[in-house]
């Protein structure tokens, strides 16, 4: 039904637009995608148990789509095992000027330079003191105004406020919409905040487990330097990948926009970085894998490949919901 009906009169508008009426509609009209869509699959065979948190089902909301946690109820209530917030920064701010989000419809994909946009932590805490028990990861960033040599100090910041009302942290350096931030990536930099959070972590009497959301982008020879510095800070896991400035093998008109793209472009090779991070680590630690999942065999693919989780984003918005109980089914068909 969503790809038949709801999905082309959706994209004759505003992408922008289109998700933030999709989110009203939601927040008031929910309890009517319940009957529309199918019943989410339920089954004790598809928990997962990963770095200490146990997932009802292996697939899981990516962060951009509720950068608020404005929905993370209505959303898990669709069948999503967990969900990630963000990405939060210790200030709101407006993010990049509008337009700032594109479809290539032709390429199964989207392009964006949101920037960062979200209300600042402080109002998402609000909202997760509503949480009716749904796993929660907690994307953070810097805000664009905070200088690089800054930065340790804004996720600090969203780290301690955000740690009693999130399950995970998500440390997003990755963004190639805010100026500089991929620099973070850089082995020293990187190693520095990921020490920091992970030191406040130990302090806690009860610690969170700490991932790294990592570009596509990235060589091979920065790859191992991931894996070292994931070693050597000892924190959690990968998020693999983020989304992508390759504009390799598009058609459609919307490919010279700048920004991030995601969706179908980038499954090969969000798949290849998780398959190399989890050789080359011996599979040391978690992986989730995410971009480019439009089918279930997409999700299947970075699972073999050494992902213990899978997010979507793009595929959500192109397959519908429908696509969450298609990769459940065929793991259990697997099973």
């Amino acid at each position: 039904m969503y790809k038949r009906i709801i999905r082309p009169l959706l994209f004759k508008f505003d992408p922008e637009e289109v998700h933030h009426f999709t989110f009203s509609a939601l927040k008031n009209f929910g309890f009517l995608a319940k009957l529309f869509l199918p019943k989410p699959i339920v089954d004790k065979r598809l928990e997962r148990e990963v770095f200490g948190l146990k997932f009802k089902n292996p697939v899981g909301l990516a962060a951009g789509f509720d950068k608020d946690a404005k929905l993370f109820n209505e959303l898990s209530d669709l069948g999503f095992g967990f969900i990630e917030i963000g990405t939060l920064t210790p200030k709101a701010q407006a993010g990049n000027d509008k337009k700032r989000l594109f479809r290539l419809k032709e390429d199964s994909a989207i392009i964006n330079r949101m920037g960062f946009n979200n209300g600042g932590v402080d109002e998402a805490i609000e909202r997760l003191k509503k949480n009716k028990n749904v796993l929660i990861g907690g994307n953070i960033g810097k805000n664009k105004v905070t200088p690089n040599e800054e930065a340790v100090s804004d996720y600090k910041i969203c780290f301690e406020k955000l740690f009693p009302y999130v399950d995970y942290f998500v440390v997003n350096v990755s963004s190639p919409n805010t100026p500089n931030l991929r620099e973070l990536q850089d082995k020293k930099p990187l190693t520095e905040l990921l020490s920091t959070l992970q030191n406040l972590n130990l302090a806690k009497p009860k610690q969170k487990p700490i991932l790294l959301k990592i570009a596509p982008d990235l060589t091979d020879e920065q790859l191992l330097d991931i894996i070292d510095i994931i070693k050597e800070t000892q924190i959690a896991g990968v998020i693999a990948t983020n989304t992508t400035l390759s504009r390799e093998n598009l058609v459609s008109e919307n490919k010279s926009e700048t920004g991030g793209l995601s969706g179908k472009p980038l499954t090969k090779r969000s798949t290849e970085v998780i398959r190399f991070l989890s050789e080359k680590s011996g599979k040391a630690f978690p992986i989730i894998g995410v971009g480019g999942i439009h089918t279930a065999q997409d999700a299947i693919e970075k699972l073999d490949a050494g992902a213990s989780l899978v997010q979507l984003y793009t595929g959500f918005i192109y397959e519908g919901p429908e696509l969450i109980n298609e990769i459940n089914q065929e793991l259990l068909k697997r099973m």
